[in-house]
């Protein structure tokens, strides 16, 4: 049996260590909280001090940032990238390749389309098509 955990040099010359999630075999840094009942997908990173909630699914390449909450089962698609203290409501889907901006909420239940790109700050929240609601 290898290895269950990966270190990764940053940009400043620190070293992160990655533990893989028993359920999907994504890295979660040293720090982050994830819920047994979620699951991380391999290629998925998410970054010290994030929080992933129960029934939450992080498909691989998706990259949560420090602080990041996401809500229970909702859903990081790939390659989407989840910006530091940025939160993820309940239910509320993100997609292919799309970008949370730093501290932007997304409303419980919101679907945000592929290769979308939220603000950082921003508040969106959408109607189960997509459709932005006033806010």
């Amino acid at each position: 049996m290898g290895k269950n955990y990966v270190d990764i040099e940053d940009d400043q010359g620190g070293v992160l260590r990655y533990r893989k999630h028993a359920n999907g075999r994504g890295l979660v840094a040293h720090g982050a909280k994830v819920a047994a009942s979620a699951r991380v997908e391999a290629g998925a990173y998410i970054e010290p001090n994030a929080r992933v909630l129960d029934g939450a699914r992080i498909a691989a390449g998706a990259w949560i940032e420090p602080g990041a909450v996401i809500g229970p089962g909702a859903v990081i698609d790939a390659n989407a990238h989840i910006g530091p203290e940025a939160a993820v409501g309940a239910k509320a889907k993100i997609g292919v390749r799309s970008h949370v901006g730093r501290g932007a909420q997304v409303a419980s239940g919101s679907l945000i389309g592929d290769d979308e790109r939220i603000l950082d700050g921003e508040k969106i929240a959408t109607d189960q098509r997509g459709f932005r609601l006033a806010a």
